[in-house]
């Protein structure tokens, strides 16, 4: 599966008058890493539009709806088998899945294959994923290429996140680069978290033809962030915090960064750690600190700092962070 090639968007306090800063090191062991599986996925199952299947309520459509998956596959398979691309891929969602019968992806495979040769956008985005995948039917980056672009055109928001990521691949130059973000954007302004958080970037960095602006940067991340896309609750309480893109606002970043690290995320747990140490968004508390950093140490990130901080612990607060770290697991 492809993933967003994130640029660093690595932030330093340097706030010697409270005693903390953000280590590099919560970056850099954090990225990429989790204490539980993430929220989301990055490119989550598509889901059955209605619309498909014209301006008419679909009696297969609604069986599938309601939970009735064995109906709605009887009701579909006549249609799909007489070329019916709706039916095809719903045909194929149900076998993918295995709702109400045995999961077969290589069924799935064919159907979406069907459906996707009939101009189907949506089998197109999954086809296209089998194809990159290459287990159940035969690699083919190049088809896939065509078929992502083609749903990504005709409106498929997860296949825009993805043919972005394909033209970042594909085409490094200027002209990827631009193309990549009018995907991006696209699909951020449909609702897709992973395209909110690109775009944050991209208007982080100043990227391609768009100006740096931060203020803008900080509403995509807002937006990312609300749908539970931890990295973005990451930055996002970072940002809140220095006062970057707007107004400081420690309580609230505080509460973005204690989200995404009870949502698992590692970074986030060593930032709270910080906060805690500090005092900064909330009342100081260096239980709770050495208990975020024991957590987040525990899944691999390592910050000397707060190495320092634990080590200047009594050996009974140690005691406590470890119960308390533990409960938080």
């Amino acid at each position: 599966m492809l993933r967003l090639c994130r640029s660093a968007l690595t932030i330093m306090l340097l706030a010697a008058s409270t005693g903390w800063a953000w280590a590099q090191t919560d970056k850099a062991a954090g990225d990429g890493q989790r204490l539980l599986p993430a929220p989301t996925q990055i490119t989550p199952s598509a889901r059955i539009d209605p619309q498909r299947f014209g301006n008419a309520p679909d009696a297969a459509f609604g069986a599938y709806q309601r939970g009735l998956y064995v109906t709605a596959f009887n009701l579909a398979k006549p249609r799909a088998e007489e070329g019916d691309d709706a039916a095809q891929t719903l045909i194929a969602e149900i076998y993918a899945r295995g709702l109400g019968i045995r999961r077969d992806p290589e069924q799935a495979a064919n159907w979406y294959r069907r459906a996707a040769e009939q101009g189907n956008p949506e089998a197109q985005f999954q086809y296209a994923l089998l194809l990159i995948d290459g287990t159940y039917v035969e690699k083919d980056e190049d088809q896939a290429y065509a078929l992502m672009e083609d749903a990504a055109n005709a409106g498929n928001t997860f296949a825009q996140f993805n043919f972005a990521q394909m033209l970042l691949d594909r085409h490094q130059g200027a002209d990827g680069l631009e193309r990549a973000i009018g995907f991006y954007e696209e699909a951020a302004q449909a609702g897709l978290a992973d395209a909110q958080y690109a775009m944050a970037q991209v208007y982080a960095d100043g990227a391609g033809s768009r100006q740096k602006d931060d203020a803008a940067a900080r509403l995509w991340l807002a937006r990312a962030a609300h749908q539970n896309y931890d990295t973005a609750q990451l930055e996002l309480g970072t940002w809140l915090v220095l006062g970057r893109g707007g107004d400081a606002d420690a309580v609230a970043g505080f509460g973005w960064l204690k989200r995404a690290a009870q949502g698992g995320n590692i970074a986030a747990a060593n930032r709270l750690a910080k906060l805690y140490r500090a005092g900064i968004g909330t009342e100081p508390d260096v239980i709770a600190g050495a208990a975020w950093y024991v957590l987040a140490r525990r899944a691999g990130l390592v910050d000397p700092e707060m190495d320092v901080f634990l080590e200047g612990l009594t050996d009974e607060e140690r005691r406590d962070a470890i119960a308390q770290a533990n409960r938080l697991r």
